[in-house]
C-alpha cells in the first residue's frame, strides 16, 4: 500500500509522514533484539511526543500492552504494510551526476523495500558505463523498465533544467510516483504522486533557525 493508499484507508497525511520514523526507530530496535518497547521510549527515539505517537499508532488499531508496551517485531511488520514495504518497489534514478551516483551506491534503499532495477541519463557519453554497479541506461529503456521490471518510482538527480523533460518521460513511459531532488518547480499530471527534496531550502530553514537562536549579540560579533 502507498503513502497515497494509506491516506484513502482514511489516516491524516501528518500521521503517514510520521510513520516512517517510526518505523526506522523500530527497524533498529529489531536489530538489537529488543522484543518490546514502550510508547515513550519509542517516541523519543523517533523524535515525537509520546502522546502524538499513541495518538498516531492508535490509528492503525495498534494500542499497545499495559505494562509491557508495543510488540516491537508486530509493530514494524504492520507498520511495513500500511506503507506498501511488504513487496520491493523497483526504482530508477535518472541522473548520473554525483548526487545521481550517490543515491545508486545507497545501501538503505535494499534494507527499507526498494530496489534500484537501473540508473539512466540523458548524456549519451555516460549510456554504457558504470555507476554503482550498475550499467547506465539510456532514456529510451524507460518504457521497457515499466513493462519488463514493474518500474514504479522514478528518482529525478539531474541539473534543473532538464528535471521537466524527466518528469515528462517518466510519465510518458508509466511511472506514478517521483521523487525529485532537482531544485525545480515540476509539473505533472493529478494521477502522479510527486514528492520534493529541496537540500537547499532545508539549509536555509536551518542557517535562519541558527541565526535565531544565536541572538543580535553574536550576529554583531560575526558581522
Amino acid at each position: 500500500m502507498s503513502t497515497e493508499a494509506a491516506s484513502r484507508r482514511g489516516l491524516p497525511d501528518a500521521t503517514v509522514a510520521r510513520l516512517p520514523g517510526y518505523l526506522r526507530a523500530l527497524t533498529a530496535l529489531v536489530d538489537a533484539r529488543v522484543a518490546s518497547v514502550s510508547s515513550d521510549e519509542l517516541a523519543s527515539a523517533a523524535g515525537v511526543s509520546p502522546a502524538m505517537l499513541r495518538k498516531d499508532l492508535s490509528q492503525l488499531g495498534s494500542y499497545g500492552v499495559r505494562g509491557v508496551g508495543y510488540d516491537v517485531a508486530h509493530l514494524a511488520a504492520e507498520i511495513s504494510e500500511v506503507l506498501g514495504l511488504a513487496r520491493d518497489w523497483p526504482v530508477a534514478i535518472v541522473g548520473m551526476g554525483n548526487l545521481g551516483r550517490a543515491l545508486a551506491a545507497y545501501r538503505g534503499f535494499s534494507t527499507r523495500g526498494f530496489r534500484v532495477v537501473a540508473v539512466l541519463d540523458y548524456d549519451e557519453r555516460l549510456v554504457g558505463l558504470r555507476a554503482a554497479g550498475h550499467t547506465v541506461r539510456a532514456m529510451a529503456d524507460l518504457p521497457a523498465l515499466v513493462r519488463d521490471e514493474g518500474l514504479a518510482i522514478g528518482v529525478i538527480a539531474t541539473p534543473p533544467e532538464s528535471a521537466q523533460a524527466v518528469a515528462d518521460q517518466l510519465v510518458a513511459a508509466g511511472v506514478r510516483s517521483i521523487l525529485n531532488f532537482a531544485p525545480s518547480v515540476l509539473t505533472v499530471p493529478p494521477e502522479v504522486d510527486l514528492r520534493k527534496v529541496d537540500l537547499a531550502t532545508e539549509l536555509q530553514i536551518l542557517a535562519f533557525l541558527a541565526q535565531q537562536r544565536s541572538g543580535p549579540d553574536t550576529e554583531a560579533m560575526l558581522s
